[in-house]
């Protein structure tokens, strides 16, 4: 190496380290990708880039086949688990492309289903982006020849020889088919808001000094725009809202529909008794189910969770209650606590109430900006659609009742020592606002309300018929996806 590169290579360095620490003091998340050939040198470069770090504001994650948990969740499930928080670095020895890359080359993957797995990567890192992370990721590009010097001598060393195996040994055959996925990645996934550096890699010590230099420019051009406040979540989105024309209303809901106790009794053991016997098919056939459970205060969300999980085998299903998020949660994109509770295949999760406070109590509260919510019903939308490209049958109900029977409720809460605690001044406050929530909730509906994830009224001011609707609801989409 030529001194006057080893010089600068340390003043990189220097800069690093001093980038990074203003990184933490910002509580700007970043996220660094290192892809490449097998050889290519991806575990040399990523030790020089975190060697002047502080080691307690990074984490290094190695991706390798997915387990067999991971291959029960979605695709991107094991990468939001390991997002990096507001004072963190979450550097990725391979990544969320690794799997796509694989799959492209062995033919797995027609066309189509190409298509959808790169729309759900740049969902997933625009999402980032929007939401103040930095991302840069890294491509180190190798000749055929390079590799196969590099494998060589791998191989003849005996303390190496393990990282040559078979399966290397295939992608090197493969090489130019590599070449070719890797070009189609390029096209799919190079964007602003999470560019490629792509890195000559043929000569480690220029690849050292290529790499410093960009993460260090992308470091420092972020730690300005944070400061000056040019942030990418500060600027609201251009792109038109999703609309459905389908999507339910508030107003078209018939709250005076009613159920006598004898015949509610007699649905609720038979619908009860079919949904068990639903619960034990979509295990067998390994398709998860997610419901969502929003409502005014007092809807009954939970004692219609309760008639709905009744008889259930309670080894396959959970129920998620959603409350303000803690302080972990808060340092992380706001839909990571609800990544992290996505069911497996064949089991069945229920959140009793959900990612919607974004648009909701967030929204009307004024806990984050216009532009955050806005920009949150498109994320949504393709969070669900990645669950539904995983095979989810998703459902969300809101329990809708009228003023007088809230009033009603609160009243009786009050009045009941056993369910006193039910009741506090912030459901109070929140029914001052019943015009406002009532917007948000109409708009919510306009906006989510998708084929693959639709909304439905439950008519809640009789309490038994919220409760055989729901069950009806969850039987009809149940069937039907066992049916298809």
């Amino acid at each position: 190496m030529p001194e006057g590169q080893h010089l600068s290579i340390k003043k990189l360095e220097e800069e690093i380290a001093s980038l990074q620490r203003r990184c933490r003091e910002l509580r700007i998340p970043v996220l660094l990708v290192f892809e490449g050939l097998s050889a290519a040198g991806k575990g040399t470069l990523i030790n020089r880039v975190i060697q002047p770090m502080d080691p307690r504001g990074f984490k290094v994650t190695c991706i390798s086949n997915p387990n067999r948990e991971e291959l029960s969740r979605p695709f991107l499930w094991r990468f939001w688990r390991r997002t990096p928080s507001a004072d963190c670095m979450a550097i990725f020895d391979r990544s969320w492309y690794r799997t796509i890359l694989e799959e492209d080359v062995n033919g797995k993957l027609n066309q189509e289903s190409l298509g959808k797995a790169y729309a759900d990567i740049r969902s997933f890192e625009r999402q980032f982006k929007d939401s103040g992370t930095l991302i840069v990721k890294f491509h180190l590009q190798i000749s055929r020849e390079e590799q196969n010097k590099r494998l060589a001598d791998l191989k003849s060393n005996p303390a190496t020889a393990w990282r040559v195996n078979d399966e290397v040994l295939l992608r090197h055959e493969r090489y130019d088919q590599y070449i070719e996925a890797i070009e189609r990645m390029f096209a799919e996934t190079d964007h602003p808001e999470a560019p490629w550096e792509i890195i000559d890699a043929n000569n480690l010590e220029d690849a050292i000094y290529a790499t410093l230099d960009r993460l260090a420019r992308h470091l420092r051009e972020y730690v300005q725009n944070t400061k000056e406040g040019n942030l990418p979540s500060s600027t609201p989105s251009k792109k038109k809202l999703p609309s459905s024309p389908d999507a339910p209303s508030l107003a078209l809901a018939n709250l005076s529909n009613s159920l006598e106790k004898d015949l509610y009794f007699q649905l609720l053991e038979e619908k009860q008794r079919k949904i068990k016997n639903l619960q034990s098919e979509a295990y067998q056939r390994r398709i998860p189910i997610v419901i969502v459970y929003e409502g005014q205060d007092a809807a009954g969300k939970g004692g219609n969770i309760r008639r709905l999980t009744q008889q259930m085998d309670p080894r396959g299903y959970e129920v998620i209650p959603v409350s303000a998020p803690n302080e972990v949660e808060k340092a992380h994109h706001y839909l990571w606590r609800f990544w992290t509770e996505i069911p497996k295949a064949g089991h069945l999760t229920i959140f009793d109430r959900s990612w919607y406070g974004r648009v909701l109590v967030e929204r009307v509260e004024g806990f984050c900006s216009k532009s955050d919510w806005q920009r949150a019903y498109r994320e949504i939308n393709e969070m669900e659609e990645n669950f539904n490209h995983f095979g989810a049958v998703i459902l969300k109900f809101w329990i809708q009742i009228d003023k007088k029977e809230q009033l009603k409720r609160f009243h009786a809460r009050e009045a009941d020592p056993r369910k006193r605690w039910k009741l506090n001044d912030e459901d109070w406050r929140n029914r001052e606002k019943w015009d406002v929530y009532a917007e948000a909730v109409d708009e919510m509906f306009l906006r989510t309300h998708t084929p693959f994830a639709p909304w439905t009224i439950i008519e809640g001011n009789c309490k038994r018929h919220a409760r055989i609707q729901a069950l009806d609801t969850v039987i009809e989409a149940t069937t039907k996806r066992l049916e298809s």
